[in-house]
């Protein structure tokens, strides 16, 4: 791992991209990752990315949040003690609003926990392999080699239309632009 290289592909076409990722697909490269400037469902099928685990954390969330509701309403209903129009204390009926009132709630604070866990956010490095033009009208494929592969690795890249850059490990995106050397033929 520590002698990997990291080359980013820069396509100005999703077609290339979407060709690129399969080409990695079916070799020893391994993607890291990729980048669009628009959202691609080409890109997602070229991945074969699994759905979601964020729905599930929705859902622990909601019942959770109904749960919670309906015992924080029972348990102040209890302590208070009034009686209303000789209405029983506990009540389940008016409790409902209280309890889909904290569904929504922590639903909604499932999903986010959800999102931020499975997506490993927030990051602090996310610009160590990142190029400025990607926000603009370029799609990127970051790949990973072992350093004896790596022009194999830039010429499958080339062949599929890539502008290849190498990117290193531990170098900001400032010092990797800055150097010369870091751009393929």
């Amino acid at each position: 791992m520590a002698d990997d290289r990291y080359l980013m592909g820069l396509f100005l076409e999703e077609n290339g991209a979407v060709d690129a990722v399969g080409a990695l697909g079916e070799s020893s490269f391994r993607i890291e990752k990729v980048f669009s400037p628009v959202p691609s469902h080409r890109l997602a099928e070229a991945l074969k990315i699994k759905k979601s685990w964020v729905g599930l954390f929705t859902l622990l969330g909601g019942v959770f949040g109904f749960f919670a509701g309906f015992l924080l309403a029972i348990f102040t209903a209890s302590r208070w003690d009034l009686i209303v129009s000789g209405k029983p204390v506990v009540s389940l009926i008016p409790f409902l609003i209280v309890g889909f009132e904290f569904t929504i709630l922590f639903a909604v604070f499932g999903n986010i926990m959800g999102f931020l866990f499975l997506t490993d956010l927030p990051r602090s490095d996310w610009r160590r392999h990142y190029d400025e033009r990607l926000s603009g009208r370029y799609y990127g494929v970051l790949a990973t080699c072992p350093a004896d592969r790596e022009q194999e690795l830039a010429a499958l890249l080339e062949r599929q239309g890539a502008d290849v850059r190498r990117m290193d490990r531990d170098d900001p995106p400032e010092r990797a632009a800055a150097r010369p050397e870091q751009a393929h033929p």
